[in-house]
This record gives structure tokens, sequence and C-alpha cells, in this order.
């Protein structure tokens, strides 16, 4: 596909190349390891942080995962105002309702505590204090906010969505049943905490799809045309603990290194996509959530190897690379062998974890409109190693059809 749009899509990531280069996305303050949390609360009373809106899910509270957290929060004189309704996908509702309780508890930070919905929520909300002149829609895109947000805390607890490192956050329109990005520097939180433990009791199905997704950022990051030294780095860095601690997370959820060793690699993968950006399997996993509610590392898994595929001699030398680091086909010798090689081993991990190979939600008649979505949220934005037109995306859609 060569035409005068996509030259100046090219023109387009090549000025995000310099960009990047030269105006580098922050990183937040990273708290690992046993004293993690002391190490957050420290920081917290330092910058005389007192009362902080606490972000999370109905089953991160029902669990009750939330408590120790708050509990030490009270002990410092840190009062926690909790805010636990925040739904799958992110509606914008929650983040309204949470924008409510934010202003009317006169907080002066935010705690994101939950997976990638909870993340991209108080970030929001965040977005939504330092702008009360411009709604959730009128964020949308790039660079809308520009203004000094609230500090910003991320406590994951799943290992995937990257959210705790990225300038990014996610959003699902539910009047057009369509999940878009808010992107500006100052979206990327204060800091990250990670904390293996709370991570324990994930479902298997959960770690499979979230480590899946970490997977999809790392690989796209990689791949993209905009990439740096820094994100090759990171990119292999997540891809090779990924390899090396997803299947076992999923097959021992309560082994503290494996877990810590997923949450590192999200971490990862998170800086490196949030600077080199992703690609076609993102926007087609966001049509297909924003269409049918499809769990977003879910689609990504399942999609990534039917794209890389796609994508053919394009990407075989990036791929060559990524599977010499994860030490996956050894025995092969050239980089079209190598290439295969890693995309079998993704199908295999998938097979190995119960992902279909399928979106069981999709309906052929859908496939049209769910490109055309797919197509206008990578265009001209994410920097793919090559271009796809309507006909091939629609292929792809077609190719995850349930078959008979």
């Amino acid at each position: 596909m060569l035409n005068i749009s996509t030259f100046f899509y090219r023109l387009y990531h090549y000025g995000l190349k310099l960009l990047i280069r030269f105006l580098p996305p922050p990183s937040p303050i990273l708290f690992r390891g046993d004293n993690a949390l002391e190490d957050l609360i420290a920081h917290l009373q330092s910058n005389k942080l007192n009362r902080l809106l606490l972000v999370t899910d109905k089953q991160i509270y029902t669990l009750g995962l939330h408590r120790e957290l708050s509990d030490q929060l009270a002990k410092n004189s840190i009062a926690p105002e909790l805010y636990s309704d925040v739904e799958p996908n992110n509606p914008i509702d929650n983040i309204e309702q949470a924008l409510n309780h934010y202003q009317q508890t006169q907080c002066i930070g935010i705690i994101c505590l939950g997976g990638g919905s909870v993340m991209d929520c108080g970030k929001l909300v965040g977005a939504r204090a330092a702008r009360p002149d411009k709604t959730t829609l009128q964020l949308r895109g790039l660079f809308k906010i520009r203004r000094k947000l609230p500090p910003i805390y991320a406590i994951p607890t799943t290992a995937g969505t990257g959210s705790e490192t990225t300038v990014a956050a996610v959003v699902f329109d539910p009047v057009a049943k369509q999940k878009f990005a808010v992107t500006d520097l100052c979206l990327c939180p204060k800091a990250a905490v990670l904390i293996p433990k709370l991570t324990y009791d994930l479902p298997p199905q959960i770690t499979a799809n979230s480590g899946m997704d970490a997977l999809t950022h790392a690989i796209e990051a990689y791949i993209g045309i905009i990439g740096t030294n820094f994100t090759y780095q990171k990119s292999m860095d997540a891809c090779g603990l990924i390899f090396a601690n997803l299947l076992a997370a999923y097959q021992h959820g309560r082994n503290h290194q494996y877990r810590e060793n997923m949450l590192l690699a999200s971490f990862y993968a998170g800086e490196a996509f949030t600077r080199a950006s992703v690609g076609y399997i993102h926007a087609i996993a966001h049509s297909l959530g924003g269409r049918y509610g499809t769990a977003h590392g879910l689609a990504n898994a399942i999609i990534l190897p039917k794209v890389l595929r796609w994508y053919g001699p394009s990407v075989q030398g990036k791929l060559a690379t990524l599977a010499n680091h994860c030490q996956i086909g050894v025995d092969k010798t050239s980089l079209a062998a190598k290439a295969l090689a890693f995309i079998e081993a993704i199908e295999a991990l998938n097979q190995q974890m119960g992902i279909p190979t399928d979106i069981v939600d999709l309906r052929p008649q859908d496939i049209p409109a769910l490109a055309k979505q797919a197509l206008k949220e990578a265009h001209p934005d994410y920097p793919v190693p090559k271009f796809m037109d309507l006909p091939s995306c629609e292929q792809v859609l077609k190719d995850l059809l349930v078959t008979q």
C-alpha cells in the first residue's frame, strides 16, 4: 500500500521519532522490593501529601486487597478517600464519579490500586482535575491536557497493561461503543509501586491475558519504526522475562519470583511502548473491545501471531533478534526461520495457557466496520513497519472467526 497518504504518515512518524529523541517521555520513580510500600509512604510524607483519592475496583475491594494499603496510609497520617467502583474498560461515567469524589473530599493526589482500567481511571481523574474546562471526550488524542496534574501513584495488581509507566490512558465511550486513548506527557504517574504479593491470587486466565498484553506491548514497540536504543533494550528485556516467567506464573501463581519478574516485564514493556507506540494489533483489539467488550489482553494474545504473520518479511529481522534474545529457534540459521520460530513460540504459549485462536463474539457482518475503525485508529498515529489496507485488515479479522 503505497500512496500519498502513507507518504505523509511516514513523515509524521519520522517527526515522532525526532520528538522522542529530543523530548523523551518522563519515567516514574520505581519502588520495588520488600520495602516498596514503606518507601512510597516515606515519599508521600516528604511531599506533604496527606489526603489522597484511592482508586480501585469492586473485585479488589471485595477481596480486601486495599486494606493493607489503606491501613498503612492511615497509620502514617495520610487519609485515603476510597473510590472502588471502577468497571472493566474504564467507562467515562466512572471517571466523572471518581472526579466528584476527589473534589468533594478535597484530595491533593491519587493512588491507583488495580489493573489497567483502574490506573487509566485514576490518571484521567487527574487530567480532569487539571482541566475542568474540558470533558474526557475533548481530551481524546494527543497533547490535549497540557497542564500539571495532581501527583498520581500507580500500584498494579496485574502484570500486563504497563499503565503505571505510560503517558496514555484508554477510555470506553458507551454511547459510541468505542475505546479511545488520551495521551499527554503529564499522564505519566509520579511513581510505580511493584508489590508481587498483590498478584499472587490472580486467576490463571487473567495472568495469561495480562502477560500476553505485556508481550504485545514489547513486540509492537520493537518492530515499529520509531524505536530508540532505550526502547529496543526495554522491549528485549520484557520479552525475555515474559518467555521465561509467564507460563510458570500461570501454573504457580503464588511464586514470588515469577510474579515479581512479570511485574517488572510489564513495567519494561510500558517504558518501551510509551515511547515507541504500538500498531495494528492494538488497533484491532480496541475495535473488538469497543464492539463486544472483549478483554483487551485476550484480544491482543489472539491477534498477535496473526498480524505478525501478515507483516511477513518486513519484520523478519527484528523478530529474529527477539528470538535470539529469548533463546527461541536456536537451531535455525535463517532470519525467516528464526522469525517463524518466534511466532510459533507465541502460538504455543497461548495454547499452553488455554487462550483460543479465535474471537467467539465476532460476527462476519461486523467485519467491514471493525476494520475501518481499526485503521482509523492506527493511521497516522501508529508507526507500523508495513501499512495495512482495508481488505488486508478485513482478512485478518476474518481469520479470527470461529471455525466450525
